[in-house]
Formats: C-alpha cells, sequence, structure tokens
C-alpha cells in the first residue's frame, strides 16, 4: 500500500472502487463543456439585452430628432406663410 494515502483516501477508493451505485460521474471535460456552454448562454443573452436597450435608446433619440424637426418645419411654414401675406400686402399697395 502507499503510506501517502490518508485513510480517508483509501475509503473514498474503497468505495468508488467496490460501489455498486447507480450514480455514474460524468467526465469532467462533459461538465466542463456543459459549464461553458451555460456561461455562453448568459453571456450572449446578457449582450443581446444590453444591446436591445441601445436600442431602445437609439428609437427614443430618434423620436427626439423627428420632434425637433417637426417643430422647425412648422416653424418655417408659418413664416412662409407670414411672408407671403407680407409681400401680398406690399404688391397691393404699388
Amino acid at each position: 500500500e502507499n503510506p501517502e494515502l490518508s485513510s480517508l483516501d483509501k475509503t473514498d477508493l474503497a468505495f468508488s472502487e467496490g460501489s455498486q451505485s447507480p450514480y455514474k460521474p460524468e467526465p469532467l471535460e462533459k461538465v466542463l463543456n456543459g459549464d461553458v456552454l451555460n456561461i455562453l448562454k448568459v453571456t450572449i443573452f446578457f449582450q443581446l439585452s444590453e444591446r436591445a436597450a441601445m436600442d431602445a435608446s437609439y428609437v427614443q433619440e430618434l423620436d427626439g430628432i423627428l420632434k425637433e424637426a417637426r417643430t422647425i418645419e412648422k416653424h418655417l411654414k408659418q413664416k412662409r406663410e407670414s411672408l407671403k401675406q407680407r409681400f401680398t400686402v406690399i404688391a397691393n399697395t404699388l
């Protein structure tokens, strides 16, 4: 026997060798691959969530720009109409 093995290690070794347990541990590579896959899924989910939030902020910003553009357009139309009326008054007085 190997004197470096503690009694706990010997018990674990004996249990695992002689055990008829229905539990069969999965290979470490398979467990790690599953964990990595879950981490990737969570990472992708968070990235998509961040992008969706960013897209929503862009939509809000565009809405603000369009609102401002409509206000400016309305103001310019009013100015144009005012100028038309002034020119009409000037033309009628000549």
